[in-house]
């Protein structure tokens, strides 16, 4: 079922989604993708840029990162969040997710975390237009700032595919496309445990971590994913701040 009509909400239909997102991303689905290690380094040997709260460079940095919502877990979200110290990176779904939860935007970048866009429907965007593409993306572009008073400057396509004209539009719009390395598959189980292990055991250095607020095992699984993962000494962060001292290039795709 096309996540265009009404998203989100038809459970049986998401894990094929999902899992052909998985196989797209990590079979390679733009020209070229840069790794937020290699920017950051090539920026840092430069000598240019700004310099991030954390210095990925040293530290074992690892970025949190939540798909789709805000949906009504994400209060409890924030919550974990705020209790353990730890900004993550949300990318939103405009139609019915922002427009619903403008209040939740709000706190999220009110909060500290960073704020991106997913889209309008979650429509594959590899199968639009260029005004197809761009409606997508400024509409959700527009309904963040509204809640926020400022346009993200990431965002994540739906089901990690991306090509020329994606590229193009993004980079128009002023957005960095970014991908991940660690997925938990949380749109196909409810076991916490299992969500858990499965983000620790694929979690490493300079990795992003996909995850989604909006299904029912997922915000429960945060704690221990957070307790366990600084056990092995890893700093979280947003995603900026892991490929700082660089800025994310507007249509450069980010994959680590």
């Amino acid at each position: 079922m096309p996540w265009n009509r009404k998203p989100l909400r038809t459970r049986a239909a998401v894990p094929r989604v999902a899992v052909a997102a998985l196989v797209l991303t990590l079979s390679g689905c733009s020209a070229g993708t840069t790794s937020p290690a290699s920017a950051r380094d090539e920026a840092a040997a430069d000598d240019k840029g700004r310099t991030g709260a954390v210095d990925c460079a040293k530290a074992h940095c690892i970025a949190l990162t939540f798909d789709a919502g805000p949906g009504k877990d994400t209060p409890r979200l924030l919550d974990i969040l705020k209790e353990k110290k730890v900004h993550a990176t949300f990318f939103l779904l405009g139609k019915n997710h922002v427009m619903r939860h403008p209040d939740l935007v709000a706190r999220e970048a009110r909060e500290g975390h960073e704020v991106g866009n997913h889209t309008w429907t979650h429509k594959v965007l590899t199968g639009l237009d260029a005004d197809a593409v761009r409606d997508e993306l400024s509409r959700t572009q527009d309904a963040i700032a509204k809640a926020t008073g400022h346009r993200p400057t990431l965002m994540r396509p739906p089901q990690g595919r991306t090509d020329k004209t994606v590229d193009d539009v993004s980079r128009e719009l002023g957005l960095s496309e970014v991908l991940w390395s660690a997925t938990a598959k949380d749109y196909s189980t409810t076991d916490t445990a299992l969500i858990r292990k499965r983000i620790v055991d694929q979690a490493s250095r300079d990795g992003i971590i996909l995850l989604h607020d909006i299904y029912a095992g997922t915000v429960p699984a945060v704690p221990g994913i957070i307790d366990d993962l600084r056990k092995r000494g890893y700093t979280f962060v947003t995603v900026p701040e892991l490929m700082a001292p660089a800025h994310p290039e507007p249509g450069t795709v980010y994959r680590p």
